[in-house]
């Protein structure tokens, strides 16, 4: 039988009841919830879900604005190469929190984020970084989606400019033999130092190569999509005897002459040139979100290039270029 214990009841002029003290809810588990026989009506609080909930005579529905659990990959823009024996170009920083998979820079998977229906986000793609002549080349920019922000890869030393910090850091060029500049925690990895040629830039997966060759550091895969892709690679150091290859996932490679430029969504980093002026540019980051296709939908606003799929039971959108506002809406 069921037992109502309280210190102290009262009454108003409008019938209603007033509690001095909060009004605890009994606990469940969800385990522990669908196995009781419950008529409609019946309220307890959910444990496993952190939510108060309610029987509407055939289901549990949780009370308040509904929420959706959102997985994420966000990778910014990578940074360019640099010119003259230059650095190649730091990836894009990387994180991730879809199924126990790494970010960048050796991170562990972020927590998924619990997003309200009806309430506005922000999306970002962050453009990749441009190469300049006789120079290191520029940072690429920051990807951003609801609170969480990726930060853009680090340009590639060149000339009489240093190698810069990033979500990856920019390999350092060989003309002034300057040090690979540093990643971003749980982002990327640094970049190579110049060493006859330019230092591959910093990779998600990997530190850029301090060797002749200057390869980029490695990207970082992940099977948010439902197929495993590999991006965040940072760019080939350039040189005339040895230019360095691009790093997997993305990153443009090192050139005798010009370096290759990062590949488009992946958030690769360019590669750099031997010469005053060729070196890659970065390429531009992603945005990948995934919610179960059950819970709800998402509303795309103007600014943003984006595509949606299925996997599984499963809602995925990629949002490839620019910036806007989203909605999630409830089933």
């Amino acid at each position: 039988m069921s037992e109502l214990k309280t210190n102290k009841i009262s009454t108003n002029d409008q019938n209603n009841v007033a509690i001095d003290n909060a009004l605890g809810l009994k606990s469940y588990t969800t385990t522990q919830r669908d196995a009781l026989t419950s008529a409609a009506g019946d309220m307890i609080y959910n444990t496993t879900d952190s939510k108060v909930q309610v029987y509407n005579g055939t289901s549990w529905d949780n009370l308040g604005t509904p929420s959706l659990t959102i997985d994420y990959l966000v990778i910014a823009g990578g940074g360019a190469g640099g010119a003259k024996d230059g650095g190649g170009g730091g990836a894009g920083g990387y994180r991730a929190s879809y199924n126990s998979e790494t970010s960048g820079g050796g991170g562990s998977s972020e927590t998924a984020l619990t997003l309200l229906t009806g309430t506005t986000y922000t999306v970002t793609v962050g453009a990749g970084g441009t190469r300049v002549s006789s120079s290191g080349g520029d940072s690429g920019s920051n990807s951003v989606f609801s609170s969480v922000t990726s930060t853009g890869g680090g340009g590639g030393g060149g000339g009489s400019i240093s190698a810069k910090t990033g979500g990856s850091g920019g390999g350092g060029d060989n003309d002034n033999q300057t040090s690979g500049a540093a990643g971003t925690a749980n982002q990327g990895f640094a970049g190579g130092n110049g060493n006859n040629d330019g230092g591959g830039g910093g990779g998600a997966g990997s530190v850029g190569s301090n060797a002749l060759d200057g390869d980029g550091g490695t990207g970082v895969a992940s099977t948010i999509t439902g197929s495993s892709v590999t991006r965040g690679g940072g760019g080939g150091g350039g040189g005339e005897a040895n230019p360095g290859e691009g790093g997997s996932g993305g990153g443009g490679a090192g050139g005798t002459g010009a370096g290759s430029n990062g590949t488009t969504n992946t958030g690769g980093g360019g590669g750099g040139s031997d010469n005053t002026s060729n070196a890659g540019n970065g390429g531009s980051g992603i945005v990948i979100v995934r919610f179960a296709t059950a819970d709800g939908s998402l509303v795309t606003g103007a600014g943003l290039t984006s595509s949606e799929a299925t996997d599984g039971s499963d809602t995925v959108v990629s949002f490839t270029a620019g910036t806007g506002d989203i909605v999630f809406a409830a089933s």
